[in-house]
């Protein structure tokens, strides 16, 4: 059985072609600078070469008729016909209070993602631009909007309520609604899977670590707190968002700095996080050389970063009552052993022990890298949302294996 999975972004259309019942990624693709000039599209069969081509896309539906062209093409195809598609599986960040399950795209659910603009303004639109394209030009072919919102929908009114007055929740859905949900679910559950412990007896905690990073509280399966809030921002410092800072911050800044709200939302989106302290990059791969080089600012930054996830790896202890699994996951955690080792040595009164054998050089590998005497067990976990994805679409559409 072959499922689609479309990632559309605002300049972008990422797209993964998987045969789901033998678990192989049979392509991989992205449609890049869409709109913009210099765009083009690169793509990868199986584990084979990339491959790059430059090409115009004026809009979304010309990248779309590019994926369709490079799967069905003599030349690199891996499909002769789009009928062999059974589902299309869409990634939409927010779904509100709505949608805490995978649904069938329908006009009810697209105007449902329209409704949820005012919380996702950059993503939901160019999500739902991409079931809008797909749905023209790949008509009869089931689609299925898959929430990064979702997973969180379990956490306790005490976990996403703002201290606001309660107006603001009822009538504008102000609360926390937590992101990277389809990420946070997958790890948890491999996590689990990994460790031998039941998932729905299981405490874990999963970091995900990139250049925006979230932490997730996963209580027998559920979501019960996670550190991004009403948007992306707010949680962890990361590579150009702030994390959390003192809700007066803006205000004090618009004063001194003159500023619109709408510049300092764009500073703290764009211009804060590890690349605002270090002045140099929001690399971190950047800034552990320049640190190591003696660049003081690199230093802090990751410092700064370091110190705040241990601050809320030990609040979600807490929550929990305590931990049986610390997963690393995304682009950081999954690559930055050093991070790993400094993070477990700090967090030894939780019990954790790490296999200092097991983690130095992991990169992006499933594995285990305590020791089997620690309390804690800590692994390491690649992130797949597109795999999981898909496996939300086929259990949704009922589909057996083929």
């Amino acid at each position: 059985m072959k499922v689609l999975i479309i990632n559309s972004g605002s300049s972008s259309l990422k797209f993964q072609l998987l045969d789901f019942a033998a678990n192989v990624v049979m392509m991989q693709g992205l449609c890049e600078r869409i709109g913009i000039d210099n765009s083009r599209i690169q793509f990868q069969r199986f584990d084979e070469e990339r491959i790059r081509h430059n090409r115009d896309f004026v809009d979304h539906e010309d990248a779309v008729k590019a994926m369709v062209e490079v799967l069905t093409s003599p030349q690199y195809g891996v499909i002769e016909d789009l009928n062999e598609i059974k589902a299309i599986g869409h990634r939409v960040v927010h779904g509100g209070e709505q949608f805490a399950e995978p649904v069938i795209v329908s006009e009810e659910v697209k105007a449902s993602i329209r409704e949820a603009f005012l919380w996702g303004p950059l993503h939901n639109p160019a999500n739902l631009l991409g079931i809008e394209v797909c749905e023209r030009l790949m008509a009869g072919i089931p689609q299925v909007a898959v929430f990064d919102t979702a997973f969180h929908q379990t956490m306790p009114r005490e976990a996403y309520l703002y201290a606001l007055p309660y107006n603001l929740y009822e009538e504008h859905g102000i609360r926390r609604y937590g992101f990277h949900g389809t990420s946070h679910k997958y790890v948890s559950e491999r996590a689990a899977d990994i460790c031998g412990i039941p998932l729905e007896q299981s405490r874990i905690i999963v970091c995900h670590l990139g250049n925006g990073s979230s932490l997730c509280a996963v209580k027998n399966g559920k979501s019960v707190d996670t550190t991004m809030g009403l948007t992306p921002l707010a949680g962890l410092p990361m590579g150009t968002r702030c994390g959390d800072v003192d809700p007066a911050i803006p205000a004090f800044i618009a004063g001194v700095e003159d500023c619109s709200l709408q510049e300092i939302d764009n500073m703290m989106n764009k211009r804060s996080g590890v690349l605002g302290i270090s002045g140099i990059s929001s690399d971190f791969r950047d800034l552990a050389a320049a640190a190591e080089k003696g660049h003081a600012r690199a230093k802090l930054a990751l410092d700064v970063f370091r110190y705040s996830l241990k601050k809320y790896i030990g609040a979600y202890a807490a929550v929990l009552g305590g931990v049986d699994i610390l997963v690393f996951t995304a682009g950081i955690g999954e690559n930055d052993d050093d991070l790993r080792r400094q993070l477990c040595d700090e967090l030894g009164y939780l019990g954790i022990e790490l296999d200092e054998y097991h983690n130095c050089g992991l990169r992006g590998e499933e594995k285990i890298i305590s020791t089997k005497k620690s309390k804690v067990k800590v692994v390491v976990v690649p992130t797949n949302e597109e795999l999981s994805i898909a496996q939300q679409t086929v259990s949704l559409l009922g589909f057996k294996d083929e």
